[in-house]
């Protein structure tokens, strides 16, 4: 009987915290900026101010990659970029297959911010005849039918899940057989995959719920004696 699971977030090879590595895209996005504005290199200071997150955190998350910096002088902003990069993946393009040409997919295949990430919308996937065909950023969507021929096509082993929730399951189910191993889920449901099978799920409405609480707090002073205490 094959074991079947709820999403699971990611973890590298070497052993890096989840939390650290959801933050690592962030650190890289923070250096790409300081290197666009002529920085060779930057305090963890200035990093983890760029980074919008604790310096102690930030220096501890980049002990996980190995020691980079150097004391008085900081961190070789290109030499850290090749480093996350590296853990990241981001030494080779991954194409990616988009299952779902709404009004989500559609702009998920339009995104700019993918392709210096190493990201690449190989395919786009879609069951309604009204969509098949037509063209998303130079993408033309095909038949979700051709998902087996698609994943060998262009090795892909990364998919993107822009469905209705009823049918995400089933787009799950298929993804897995035809030999995809991490989905990013964005449909709003809990997909069930094998221990084999990476998942990450992204829900729009639980962050706007977590800004809203926040909100609300700050609305009745809750925030401001949080921090007080916390100092």
């Amino acid at each position: 009987m094959t074991l079947l699971r709820t999403s699971r977030p990611a973890r590298a090879d070497r052993g890096i915290p989840d939390a650290t590595v959801a933050r690592l895209p962030v650190y890289l996005g923070a250096l790409a900026e300081l290197a666009a504005d002529g920085r060779s290199t930057c305090s963890s200071g200035e990093l983890a101010e760029a980074a919008g997150v604790n310096p102690a955190k930030l220096r501890k998350d980049l002990s996980y990659l190995g020691s980079y910096g150097t004391r008085g002088v900081g961190y070789d902003v290109a030499v850290l970029r090749h480093h996350i990069g590296r853990e990241l993946g981001q030494t080779q393009t991954w194409d990616v297959v988009i299952v779902g040409a709404g009004h989500l997919g559609s702009a998920l295949s339009a995104y700019h911010g993918f392709d210096s990430r190493g990201i690449n919308v190989a395919a786009v996937l879609d069951t309604d005849p009204a969509r098949i065909g037509t063209d998303l950023a130079g993408v033309e969507v095909r038949p979700f039918a051709d998902l087996e021929a698609v994943v060998e096509e262009f090795g892909i082993a990364i998919a993107v899940v822009a469905t209705p929730g009823e049918a995400a399951q089933g787009v799950a189910d298929a993804l897995v057989a035809a030999g995809v191993t991490s989905i990013l889920n964005f449909a709003p449901a809990v997909l069930q995959v094998p221990e084999t099978v990476t998942v990450r799920k992204v829900d729009l409405s639980i962050e706007l719920q977590v800004l809203a609480y926040h909100e609300q707090r700050r609305a009745s002073g809750h925030e401001a004696a949080d921090e007080e205490v916390a100092g």
